[in-house]
Formats: C-alpha cells, structure tokens, sequence
C-alpha cells in the first residue's frame, strides 16, 4: 500500500520509521506479504481510534511487489531474533533501537537487502522493509486505489474492526 501521489517502489529517507536509518543514509521501502498486513500497518495507528474516512482511503494505492531476483532478507520472524541476540522488542518497541539495529544490520558485511519481521499490528502477517540496495531488484504491478474494489475494502475494514466515514 502506498500514497497514490508516490511510485509504490518508494524507497523513503524520513528517519521515521521502524527500520529507516537514523542519520536517513539510506532508503526503506516498507511491503506487507497480503492486503490485509499493509492496511492494518498503514491505518492501525493510533490504537484507540478505528474509523478510517473515505478520503484517507482514496488517497491510497496497492500494489503487487515482485523480485528479479531472491531478495536476501534478515529474518526477524521467529528464531532470527534470538540468532541476533534480540527479542521481540526490536519489531514492535522503541523505534530508536530499532532504527539502530537496522542501520547495523545494513552495514553488516553480507550486505543483506532487507528485513523480515512480523508486523506491529497484527503479527500474524509478515511485513519487509527492503533497503534500497534492491532498487533494481524490486518491480511493482498497479492494482488500483483502495477505494476502487469495494468488496476488498469491506474486508479489510472488517477483518480489522474498522469504520467507515466520510
């Protein structure tokens, strides 16, 4: 899920994000393994409110995220933590530590491409962030503005708990 005004392939430097890097060296692209993972991440915040309005909706684009080639990912979804000598605080805790670890795991000599971890708002779903070191390898397949399929729409409102305003 991205904003319709951006390219989905955005690889963003704002340093405020989980994995950006501190010192906005180097771009993160965020991805959701389904629809479902990337609308909880993009509308779960702040916790307290579910009600979504249709222009925020309409604002936003999906699209499919593919590989030219195997992505080397991190793998942060279960045994990968203890592995690094972290715990599950990495991916849902204090995003200045986290940007820390990413910004270590980046320069890391394997140069990995990114990290796998389970998303913050519903860790059932898989969740990336892909450094920008995989530019070239990412492509990207429109598939519409959220508000374009509403039977799709409805679901993600309703796996989530979600309102509808206008």
């Amino acid at each position: 899920m991205h904003a319709c005004s951006r390219e989905a392939a955005f690889f963003g430097r704002t340093g405020d994000n989980r994995f950006d890097a501190p010192d906005r060296g180097y771009g993160v692209l965020y991805a959701a393994e389904d629809a479902l993972g990337a609308f909880v991440e993009t509308f779960g915040d702040p916790l307290d409110i579910r009600l979504v309005s249709r222009a925020d909706l309409a604002k936003r684009c999906l699209a499919r995220i593919t590989s030219t080639r195997r992505l080397r990912l991190v793998d942060l979804t279960a045994k990968g933590l203890r592995q690094i000598g972290a715990d599950a605080r990495l991916t849902s805790g204090d995003r200045t530590l986290a940007q820390r670890w990413a910004l270590a795991l980046w320069r890391h000599p394997s140069k990995p491409d990114g990290i796998a971890y389970r998303a913050r708002h519903d860790p059932s779903k898989e969740a990336f962030a892909i450094f920008d070191r995989a530019t070239t390898a990412v492509k990207t397949q429109p598939m519409g503005r959220l508000t374009d399929d509403p039977a799709a729409l409805a679901k993600m409102l309703d796996a989530y708990g979600f309102g509808l305003v206008e």
